[in-house]
This record gives structure tokens, C-alpha cells and sequence, in this order.
């Protein structure tokens, strides 16, 4: 019990970590199936590259998510309900989950992946407005390192889950598993999760507010930026599943492992760097992530064996660690009352831009040249590292003496 109060998981932290555990596994099992769903399904209607289409279906999900987010994270905090938001968006995603088993062409594809985008769009923001209001500022890094750290299991392991089950059964088993874990997420939330309202009884209701000018400090505007540059590095490779197999001569579980490799080092990393966070500073850790992530993404398009995509994967995850719970952790310290869903949301819409982006410019981009998605990725890291430098303020300020 001294521990889970030292690092910052207390029960309600807990509770809402497992629940995002089991949505990631859900959501997870699709980064190696769908590439290869794409490759089967006719697409009359959008006669693009295999590689193009793959990173529509992938970015578009990330891009409906993270527009939605601002307006869920307004009236989330309007109504000052957070529970309804998180429980209706994975209700969302789980039958747009098990919605992909009936698709017969591309278009189907496309929008049930737009449904399943509205659905995490809804969520995010108040699951993290929940978490921010369960932490304090004294263990708030350990807190986001613990949220990761079991939404980095289920990204773990949902790929090889979804590897394994296609290379064995097929498509349809992993969309029905994919939706079991989701629904796992709903039970979850049911029973452990319970909602925080930060108006006292009897105040009037604020006028509602989509995004103030007030709540885009430097510093939140500065850790969105870090998650969106940190999500599209990492994501840029999913639609080009195809070109590694063939350019490394490996089957899809291998790329699974490399895919998965990443939220290994994450895993094992994450708490305790969020830890750290709460020892040193956030800045620090976030700008050495950025830093440590450049060079292993640039090398990425280079790579001539599957052991040489494994190791860069494990930098670039060790990298992401440094500035996933550290960025979060900055965002909370900064929030403000009453604005918190939005301003948090601001992170997770630039997380959700990332995995959007990533994907679409790794299509794109690889078409001229299979390198260029990755240079053009690692500029993005080392300019992002040097905007955190110099424009977000550190808001850990330890007791010298303590």
C-alpha cells in the first residue's frame, strides 16, 4: 500500500488503468490485421497503392479521434460528467470492432474505422480528466507512468494476439477477440470506475466553451506537440507491413514482434521513468526521449534484417517512454479548474493526429522512397525536442532541502 501511494496508484488510478488496458488490447489486435485486410478486400471506388490505402484506413481513425476529442473534452466538462463519456465511447468501438468481421469491401473498412475513431475520441478525454483529478502533483509522473504502462501491455500484446490468431484463423477470430477485450474495458469501468465532479452543489452551470485562449499555455500546446511527433514516429511503419516482409523476408508475426517490440521497452520502462519525472523535472526526460527517438527512427527505412527492425524498435520505444508519462504529468500539473478534460485533451488529440499522421505520411512518403518517411520523422523529433527547450516551462519545483 506505501508503494501504490509513493509512485501514485491509488485505487481509483488502478481502476481506470486496467480499464484502458483492456480497450488497448481490443484496439491493439488491429495494427497487424488490418494491413492485410486491406490487401483482400476490393476498393472499386479508390484505385490508390496498397500502402496508400493501408494508411488511410490506419490515419483516418486517429484523425476522427483526435477532432472529436476537443468538443467530448468541452462538454465533458461542461456537463461535469466523465463516467457516461468514457462507457459510451467504448461501447462505440466495440461494435464498430466486431462491425469489421461483415466488411466486404474497402469502403466498409472506412467507416467503421471513422466509428471506432468517435468512439476513442469520446473516451480519451475524460479518462484522462478523471486521472488528472485522482493524482497529485507530488506523484503525478508515477501516476501517468502506471496509466502507460498497462495501456502499453494491451498494445503489447494485442499484436501478437492479432498475428497469431490471423496467421491461425483468419480475420474474423481476431475481430471477435478484439471486441471481447473491448467489452472486458466496459465491465471494467462499471464496476471500478467512479465519476468526479469538480462543481460544488448548487453552483450554476458555467456558459459552455469549446477552447479558450487561456488554456493553450506554452505548456500544454508544447506536450501535445511532444505526443504528436512521438505517435507519428512510431506509427509510420504499420502500412508498410507489407514492404518490410518482402524487403526482410519475414511472415506477419515477425513483424508483430518488431511492431510489439516497441511497447515492451515502453512497458518496462514507463513507470519508472514517470517516477523519475517526479524526482528530476518533466523537461528533462521528454527532451532526451524526443532526442534518443531521432536517430532510431531515421535508421528504421535502412534496415536489412529483422533483428537489426527489433533493436531500433526497442529505441524508439525506450525513447517514447521518456516522453509519454513525463508530457502527461507536465499537462495535469498545468491544468486548470473546470478546463481540465479540454486541456488534456489537447495530448491526447495530438497522440490521436500522431497515429493519424504517421501512417498517412509512411504511405505517401514511401512511395518516392522507402527512407524518406523516416528522415522526414526524425527532423520532426529533433525540432519538437528543441520548441520544449525553449518555450514550456518546468513545473516540478522541489523543496531543495526536502
Amino acid at each position: 500500500m506505501g508503494l501504490g501511494r509513493r509512485i501514485g496508484a491509488n485505487k481509483a488510478v488502478l481502476a481506470l488503468s486496467f480499464a484502458r488496458l483492456g480497450d488497448a488490447l481490443g484496439n491493439s489486435i488491429l495494427f497487424i490485421v488490418l494491413p492485410l485486410y486491406v490487401a483482400v478486400l476490393p476498393a472499386p471506388w479508390l484505385p490508390l497503392p496498397e500502402s496508400v490505402r493501408a494508411g488511410i484506413l490506419i490515419s483516418v481513425f486517429g484523425l476522427v479521434n483526435a477532432l472529436l476529442q476537443p468538443f467530448a473534452a468541452a462538454f465533458s466538462d461542461w456537463l461535469d460528467r466523465r463516467k457516461a463519456f468514457v462507457q459510451a465511447g467504448l461501447l462505440v468501438m466495440g461494435l464498430s470492432t466486431l462491425g469489421l468481421a461483415a466488411a466486404t469491401r474497402f469502403t466498409d473498412l472506412l467507416l467503421l474505422r471513422i466509428a471506432q475513431g468517435i468512439g476513442l475520441g469520446v473516451t480519451l478525454p475524460a479518462s484522462m480528466a478523471l486521472l488528472a483529478h485522482a493524482s497529485s502533483q507530488g506523484t503525478r509522473g508515477g501516476t501517468m507512468g502506471v496509466y502507460t504502462t498497462l495501456r502499453m501491455v494491451g498494445l503489447t500484446l494485442g499484436p501478437l494476439i492479432g498475428g497469431a490468431l490471423y496467421d491461425r484463423y483468419g480475420f474474423a477470430p481476431a475481430f471477435f477477440v478484439g471486441a471481447g477485450f473491448i467489452a472486458l474495458a466496459v465491465v471494467l469501468v462499471q464496476w471500478w470506475v467512479r465519476d468526479v465532479r469538480t462543481n460544488r452543489e448548487g453552483q450554476p452551470r458555467a456558459p459552455f466553451r469549446f477552447m479558450e485562449r487561456r488554456l493553450l499555455t506554452p505548456g500544454i500546446v508544447g506536450a501535445g506537440f511532444a505526443t504528436f511527433t512521438m505517435a507519428s514516429a512510431f506509427s509510420m511503419m504499420t502500412p508498410l507491413e507489407q514492404q518490410f516482409n518482402e524487403r526482410l523476408h519475414q511472415g506477419a508475426f515477425a513483424f508483430a514482434v518488431a511492431f510489439s517490440v516497441l511497447m515492451v521497452s515502453r512497458l518496462l520502462l514507463q513507470a519508472p521513468l514517470g517516477w523519475l519525472s517526479d524526482r528530476i523535472g518533466r523537461k528533462p526526460l521528454i527532451i532526451g526521449g524526443l532526442l534518443v527517438m531521432a536517430p532510431a527512427t531515421a535508421l528504421l527505412g535502412f534496415t536489412h534484417t529483422t533483428g537489426q527492425l527489433v533493436a531500433l524498435r526497442v529505441i524508439q520505444g525506450a525513447g517514447s517512454a521518456g516522453v509519454a508519462a513525463p508530457a502527461f504529468a507536465l499537462a495535469a500539473d498545468l491544468a486548470t479548474a473546470g478546463g481540465t478534460g479540454r486541456q488534456m485533451s489537447v495530448l491526447t488529440m495530438g497522440f490521436g493526429l500522431g497515429i493519424a499522421a504517421g501512417p498517412l505520411l509512411g504511405g505517401l512518403l514511401a512511395v518516392p522512397s522507402f527512407e524518406l518517411p523516416f528522415l522526414v520523422a526524425a527532423l520532426m523529433l529533433a525540432a519538437c525536442a528543441w520548441f520544449i527547450a525553449r518555450r514550456v516551462p518546468e513545473t516540478l519545483r522541489r523543496d531543495p532541502t526536502s
